[in-house]
């Protein structure tokens, strides 16, 4: 039997821990030409999400766990990811990892590791989501970390503000203020 070598699965995930963009790219774009005619998007979509390492982490755990934010950012573009996966030892999502990454750095390198934090947030993820132990990413922060409590507290206001919207009014009467009378 003649040694292949890696499989997209296993490099997507060096690409991830390494902060390799090229080999990242390589792998998407094998995937795009090897993915049934018209379908590349939503094949790489379905491989990335059914990706899983040996404990359970998909490939935007592991990038934001190892602080990849180039590999982030590739990602994170690519129409129809799961941005809230969940991991299957701490039922982390990837905000819950990101946070954990940046606890792991020197607090002179906290403003450079929010980054990681930061991309996550504008990409829609749920800073609202408790993981095994209960807890949102934001009762992660170490204490002594202000700016990223700060942002991330925004992140969940906004949040519950933009599910307050009322998306569907019902009342089949007259619209218009009550006062427009004759």
């Amino acid at each position: 039997m003649a040694d292949e070598g890696a499989s997209p699965r296993e490099l997507i995930f060096e690409a991830c821990r390494r902060d390799n963009t090229t080999l990242l790219e390589e792998v998407l774009s094998d995937l795009s030409k090897g993915a049934p005619k018209g379908k590349d998007t939503e094949y790489i979509a379905k491989t990335l999400n059914e990706a899983r390492n040996g404990v359970g982490k998909g490939a935007l755990h592991v990038a934001a766990e190892c602080g990849s934010y180039e590999i982030l950012d590739i990602l994170l573009d690519q129409e129809g990811l799961e941005i809230d996966e969940i991991d299957r030892m701490e039922q982390d999502t990837p905000l819950h990892k990101a946070v954990r990454y940046v606890n792991s750095l020197a607090p002179k390198q906290w403003e450079e590791g929010q980054s990681v934090v930061d991309i996550l947030i504008d990409a829609g993820c749920d800073p609202r989501i408790r993981n095994k132990a209960k807890l949102k990413p934001f009762e992660l922060v170490d204490p002594r970390n202000d700016a990223l409590r700060t942002s991330l507290q925004k992140a969940e206001y906004a949040m519950n503000v933009g599910n307050d919207v009322v998306a569907d009014d019902d009342d089949d009467g007259p619209t218009g203020s009550a006062s427009d009378s004759d």
